[in-house]
């Protein structure tokens, strides 16, 4: 029995292929026409390997701005990010950010979309079976010569999910990527997403307005403040997976985090 209890472990961890990310005393302006603009103000954030982490607060506060330092697209002001103890200073295909709108490029195909980021670095034609192998983990495989047009919301999101997975990140950067979506098809993308983690092992960071969703799909939710975004209180979801949503422990943790957010008169 114990063997077996190890095997099972040794298995999980070698499934875990997340980066691991340090965010050390950040602070973060804009340099507006009537001054500097401060949004982050000396952050301190770790993130496990093959942890998934969620972003709540203010419209406004930061969230998203954190979301673009860490995937590399601006540096920091002052402070330094890390990934795996290597600085962050650019784009790389280890972080991928998937954002609210798919923007799939209409002329081309599902394929065709979802094969960029491997034709963009040139290694397409060694590597077509990952195209084919990302649509099959997002569902896809049966629409792939489909074009943007004639996909659902929620298939459009998955093809924008496969386009990020066919670059076999180790940190997936999700930016309220189911912000525009009805809520029946939010609610089931959300348990997709969450299987799609558990199967492929990266790092996931959200940010996302919505606390249940935060709660639903993250082990750990961070509460941010107002702007400059200062770190509130980190919520830590201990429920296994697959959860369920009428669960005293969510309901408890969801008013905890309303609370933070200033929203918990009505509960």
């Amino acid at each position: 029995m114990v063997s077996t209890a190890i095997a099972a472990e040794a298995g999980a961890a070698a499934r875990v292929t997340g980066a691991r990310i340090d965010v050390r005393n950040v602070s973060h302006w804009f340099d507006l026409p009537a001054g500097p603009l401060h949004v982050i103000d000396e952050l301190d954030l770790s993130i496990a390997p093959g942890e998934f982490v969620a972003l709540l607060g203010p419209s406004g506060c930061g969230k998203s701005t954190l979301l673009r330092l860490v995937a590399g697209l601006e540096p920091a002001t002052t402070g330094e990010l890390l990934q795996d103890g290597t600085p962050i200073t650019e784009p790389d295909p280890s972080r991928i950010v998937v954002f609210q709108d798919p923007t799939l490029f209409p002329w081309r195909t599902v394929w065709d979309n979802v094969a960029l980021g491997l034709q963009a670095r040139g290694i397409l034609r060694q590597q077509r079976h990952r195209v084919d192998q990302a649509l099959s983990l997002v569902g896809l495989q049966d629409f792939a010569k489909v074009f943007p047009h004639q996909l659902s919301g929620g298939m459009a999101q998955r093809v924008a999910l496969a386009r990020a997975l066919v670059n076999d990140p180790s940190l997936l950067v999700l930016d309220e990527p189911l912000g525009k979506l009805d809520s029946l098809t939010r609610l089931s993308m959300q348990t997709e997403l969450v299987d799609l983690w558990q199967r492929t092992g990266f790092s996931a960071l959200l940010v996302t307005h919505d606390v249940e969703e935060a709660l639903f799909m993250a082990q750990r939710v961070v509460v941010f403040s107002d702007r400059p975004a200062r770190i509130q209180q980190v919520l830590v979801n201990d429920l296994p997976y697959p959860r369920h949503r009428g669960d005293p422990r969510l309901a408890a943790l969801r008013h905890e985090a309303l609370a933070l957010l200033g929203l918990d008169a009505s509960w």
